[in-house]
Formats: C-alpha cells, sequence, structure tokens
C-alpha cells in the first residue's frame, strides 16, 4: 500500500480510494467508493437510508474501520489514524452535547483537552459564538435551548478546532421543517465565512441540491452518479438518480421505444413519434445504439398544456399562485405537471382531459433492461461526472 501522494497533487484534499466497508457476517455496507474532494469543496452525499452514506462519513471520521481501500487527507494515509489526529471535526444528528456543561464550556472542551491556552481559547468560543449569533447563550445549559440553538452550538464546538475537514451527519434531520429552512442557509453562510473541506451527508434531496458544490449519490452501498446539482438534475445516468433527485419527481413512461427510421432516432411515447434534437441524435449515433424498449422520463416542469397528441385526465389540480400542480393519469401512467400560472388558458380544473406535450430535447431515455440513460451512461459522460469512479452498479 502506498503510504504517500504527491504532496503538490493532493494537498488539502480528501481522497477515497476503492473504499469498502464489511461488517461481520459478510455484510457489505459500502462497495468501492471512489472520491476526490477539493480543498474547501463542499460535498454532499446523499441517498435513502441503508445506503451506505453515513458508514462512508464515519470511515472518513475514524469512527468505522476500513474495510478495504485507502483514505488520505491532506495527503496523508489515514486508514490507521486515530480519529483525533485526522485534524477533522464532526457535527452530529443527535447534537452529541455535554448536558452538565454550559454551552461555553460545550464549546472549549476539545481545546481544553489539547492544553490550549485559556485566553486563546476564550477568543476562539467568543468569536466562533458571534458568527453563529449564540453569545447571548454562553453561560445557558443544552436543555435551555431550542433545537436549532443547540445545533449552532454543535456547529461552534467542531468550528473552534479549526478543522481541515468538517464532516456533518444529517445534522439538520431532528428539526421542524421551518427550522431546517433556517439553518441550511446558516450553513451556506458559514460555509462562506470559514475556509475548510466540508463533508455533509443527508436524505434530503433540497439539503443536497442548495448546499453541495457536487452531490454524491449512492444506493445500496454504491456511488450511483457524481456531480454538480445541475448536472444530477439534467443528466442522470439512471433510472434511480432521476427519481431521486428533482422535485415533484420525475414523470416515468413505461413501455416505450427508441425508433430508427431512416437513420433517424424518435422516442415514442403513447403511440405519440418525438424527433430527437440534434445533440440526443448526434450522442446516439456515437454510441452505436440499436432500438430498443425504454422508459421515458419527463420532468413535471418540462410539460407543455394545450398542446400536443398526449392526453391525460386531472385527478387533482393545486393552484399555488404562480403556478399550478397537476395531478393527471395519462393511460395507466400517473403524470405530475407543474404548469406555470402565467398566460395560462387552458381549464385545468379536476376532472377536465387536457392535451400534452414537451419539448424532444427534455425527454430522458433509460434502457428498460438495464436502466441505465442511453444518453448520459456513456464512458465520457460518466467520468465528467465523477471523475474517480470506475463503474457504476445497480
Amino acid at each position: 500500500m502506498v503510504s504517500q501522494l504527491s504532496e503538490q497533487e493532493f494537498m488539502s484534499k480528501v481522497v477515497l480510494k476503492n473504499l469498502k466497508k464489511v461488517y461481520d457476517g459478510n455484510v457489505l455496507a459500502v462497495y468501492d467508493v471512489n472520491l476526490e474532494i477539493a480543498d474547501k469543496e463542499f460535498i454532499v452525499l446523499v441517498g435513502p437510508s441503508g445506503c451506505g452514506k453515513s458508514t462512508t462519513l464515519r470511515m472518513v471520521a475514524g469512527l468505522e474501520d476500513i474495510s478495504e481501500g485507502e483514505l488520505y487527507i491532506d495527503g496523508r494515509l489515514c486508514n490507521d489514524v486515530a480519529p483525533k489526529d485526522r485534524d477533522i471535526a464532526m457535527v452530529f444528528q443527535n447534537y452529541a452535547l455535554y448536558p452538565h456543561l454550559s454551552v461555553y464550556d460545550n464549546m472549549a472542551f476539545a481545546l481544553k483537552l489539547k492544553k490550549t491556552p485559556k485566553d486563546v481559547i476564550d477568543k476562539k468560543v467568543r468569536e466562533v459564538a458571534q458568527i453563529l449569533g449564540i453569545t447571548q447563550y454562553l453561560e445557558r445549559k443544552p436543555k435551555a435551548l431550542s433545537g436549532g440553538q443547540r445545533q449552532r452550538v454543535a456547529i461552534g464546538r467542531a468550528m473552534v478546532r479549526d478543522p481541515k475537514v468538517f464532516l456533518m451527519d444529517e445534522p439538520l434531520s431532528n428539526l421542524d421543517a421551518k427550522l431546517r429552512n433556517q439553518m441550511r442557509a446558516e450553513i451556506i453562510k458559514l460555509r462562506q465565512r470559514i475556509n475548510t473541506t466540508f463533508m455533509y451527508v443527508t436524505h434530503d434531496q433540497t439539503e443536497a441540491m442548495t448546499l453541495g458544490d457536487r452531490i454524491v449519490i449512492m444506493k445500496d452501498g454504491y456511488v450511483n452518479q457524481i456531480g454538480t446539482p445541475v448536472e444530477v438534475f439534467n443528466k442522470p445516468v439512471n433510472l434511480f438518480v432521476a427519481g431521486f433527485i428533482g422535485m415533484p419527481v420525475m414523470n416515468f413512461f413505461d413501455d416505450c421505444k427508441l425508433l430508427l427510421e431512416n437513420g433517424i432516432y424518435y422516442a415514442e411515447i403513447r403511440g405519440v413519434k418525438f424527433k430527437l434534437d440534434d445533440f440526443q441524435q448526434k450522442a446516439l449515433t456515437q454510441n452505436g445504439q440499436q432500438p430498443c424498449d425504454i422508459v421515458a422520463g419527463i420532468r413535471p416542469q418540462h410539460i407543455t398544456v394545450g398542446e400536443g397528441d398526449l392526453t391525460a385526465l386531472i385527478e387533482v389540480s393545486e393552484m399555488l399562485g404562480t403556478e399550478v400542480n397537476l395531478h393527471t393519469r395519462s393511460n395507466s401512467d400517473e403524470v405530475v405537471m407543474v404548469i406555470p400560472t402565467v398566460d395560462l388558458t387552458v381549464d385545468v380544473s379536476m376532472g377536465k382531459t387536457i392535451n400534452f406535450t414537451t419539448l424532444p430535447r427534455l425527454i430522458q431515455m433509460f434502457d428498460k433492461k438495464t436502466s441505465n440513460n442511453l444518453i448520459w451512461f456513456d464512458e465520457a459522460s460518466s467520468k465528467a461526472n465523477a471523475p474517480m469512479c470506475k463503474e457504476y452498479k445497480f
């Protein structure tokens, strides 16, 4: 095993190489994770419960042993380095504050263990408390604080250590919706004020999309896709990513076909043919794509009503002011549409049948056998979205 990576290339980075976690009984929790996190980058690991995201974070923190692979922090191999010597700080879901200590003493605890001079401790604690807006609570015990205030204390306790890597494991999941929104904004502002690398774990795609420079989407222990929020939204590599990212979720039309007629590709949805645009034609041609059965995906925001040859029955119409959410049924498919109300001339009342369509370039096409995206699941784009991922498994 290589003990040291090139200092110039990997300094101030976190690098996960073929990381794997196997529990007793040969239970595989994380499979061959490859990820390179740049200095001061904000990376979000997202996925459903049990996908391996928290286990991956805990291996970086040193709270879980690494079964196979290599972990580098700041260019140093850290597989066998004790958590206290990794220069990381972690914020937990349940705050993990000492109930018998004041806010001040909770924040100062790690610095006292390091024998940091008292004046330095006091300066750091008060500076961080001011940044987080908790100066007035320094003498209180955690039980006298709200959930949002406790989370600020937990974040502050990590901040005073000036870590190279800031780890957060679902820090907002115990808060109500209003507080989650407030704290999400606070974390965005915090990130702009401190120079450190973030690894953030959540099951909430809204947090992932708003916080992350890049998003790592996991399922069943495997990394499915790595990319910017725009990339994973517009270029999902498979059905899982397409259905997981986006709100409302992408509409899927089963039993569709990719057709090739006289050298031209078409997507056929419910008997309606859409001639694909030039980019799609070129990509499919370069991939040597043959006609096949597909699942077609269309995001709710990409649907136009009042025109086209597809039809749907409106089952629920939700007027939200600037837009209307339509829950419809097209044959056997449930189709959600998000339609701007500006210049809306179509009757979208419950029980009405409407015509709808979309632009061909907005249709996502997934191979029915493999679930892979016919356009974006090619070698070049996979490497672009996930620079260090050697393979995807589903």
